[in-house]
């Protein structure tokens, strides 16, 4: 429930980890800037993920801080939250994270004033959830985020469209221009928990049958040395594909790729939550997790998803529990030939419907043109 409406001068915004979840911050985040213009927001959160933050709105500052560098344990944080008080005269706290790290920082913003408002976790839901005495399901983590704003009683607007919306996207030096006819897909294989990551064999097999289609061309996403020597490998078997993990990158460089990108083929991850921020088609493949369980990407759409109707799905919120059965069968049941038909499909209607779009833009610009001539 929104509380009596509030201006605050300087809030602190706090979302620390996992990379995901920092991503899924971004379309409730930067609405709530631009209705806010007078409102300065302090987005606090950890290096990497603080480098996913471009095209910020003007009263946006994003800081990074490294834990273990310089803000280790309680009196870590306590230094942390002094120095945020003393830099950015902090009087309100959106607690997008609520975890006993984020708590020390709240209770001594607390006592100099700040209002605080926290991140409903919903665990009473989550457990009936995953325990299957419930089949309600958990409210998405973009709403949660927004109630947080509005508790404070800010303007929390849902229109998030996508970055550098109205304005065309950056020139990333490693991305290629596009032909015209061709179909680029991003196939992001892995996940932070093994445990929602189809089998790479099967995934293999995808990829395969794909890299048949001329026009079609692939790009892998992975990060660690693991993934980069295993895409390393399936990249040199096929043609027109290419490891992204063997490519030194920043985020920029993904949202250059992602932009020219007819779809995305994911696993429940980050890359999911990078799709949503431009506007891209995300086909996720789901596991031991579901849609049920919060956290599918802003604007994507659960009919577009490729999971398994069992009864023991979803097992688990975030992924890290182990099969009871010991197969993973939600995942490896999934047919090879059944990912490729839904992809095809999936990229062949974009394409057709964007050519469609980008005929009719190009006519209504000459349509213009000659009656500004003509004037």
């Amino acid at each position: 429930m929104a509380t009596e409406k509030k201006k605050h001068k300087n809030v602190l915004v706090m979302r620390l980890s996992v990379l995901g979840n920092v991503a899924m911050a971004i379309p409730v985040l930067y609405p709530v800037c631009k209705a806010n213009p007078d409102t300065r927001f302090v987005m606090l959160t950890k290096r990497w993920p603080a480098s996913m933050f471009h095209d910020r709105p003007a009263n946006l500052k994003v800081v990074d801080f490294d834990v273990k560098e310089n803000y280790r344990g309680l009196f870590g944080l306590i230094k942390l939250a002094r120095q945020l008080y003393k830099m950015y005269d902090i009087d309100a706290v959106a607690d997008l994270h609520n975890v006993s790290g984020t708590w020390i920082i709240d209770a001594y913003l607390r006592l100099r004033g700040a209002q605080i408002a926290r991140l409903d976790r919903e665990k009473p839901k989550r457990r009936a959830l995953v325990s299957h005495r419930s089949t309600d399901p958990v409210t998405p983590i973009h709403q949660r985020y927004r109630n947080v704003f509005t508790q404070l009683g800010c303007e929390a607007p849902d229109n998030f469209t996508r970055l550098y919306e109205g304005r065309d996207w950056p020139v990333s030096p490693i991305v290629l221009e596009k032909e015209p006819g061709q179909r680029w897909i991003a196939i992001s294989p892995f996940s932070s928990h093994r445990q929602k990551a189809y089998p790479l064999e099967l995934m293999e097999q995808v990829i395969a049958e794909l890299s048949k289609r001329e026009n079609y061309w692939i790009f892998l996403m992975g990060g660690g040395k693991a993934e980069k020597i295993a895409l390393r490998g399936i990249a040199r078997k096929y043609k027109r594909v290419t490891s992204m993990a063997e490519v030194k990158h920043k985020f920029i460089d993904e949202y250059a790729l992602f932009a020219k990108c007819d779809l995305m083929l994911t696993m429940e991850s980050a890359n999911m939550h990078l799709a949503s921020l431009v506007d891209l088609q995300a086909m996720t493949i789901w596991g031991p997790t579901s849609p049920s369980c919060g956290y599918l990407g802003y604007n994507q759409v659960v009919e577009d998803d490729i999971q398994l109707d069992m009864d023991c799905r979803p097992c688990s919120i975030t992924g890290d529990k182990t099969c009871k059965y010991g197969d993973y069968r939600c995942l490896g049941n999934i047919k090879p030939e059944d990912i490729v038909k839904r992809v095809v499909e999936a990229v062949e209607y974009n394409a057709e419907h964007k050519t469609k779009a980008t005929k009719l833009a190009q006519a209504r610009r000459q349509e213009q043109e000659s009656h500004d001539n003509k004037e």
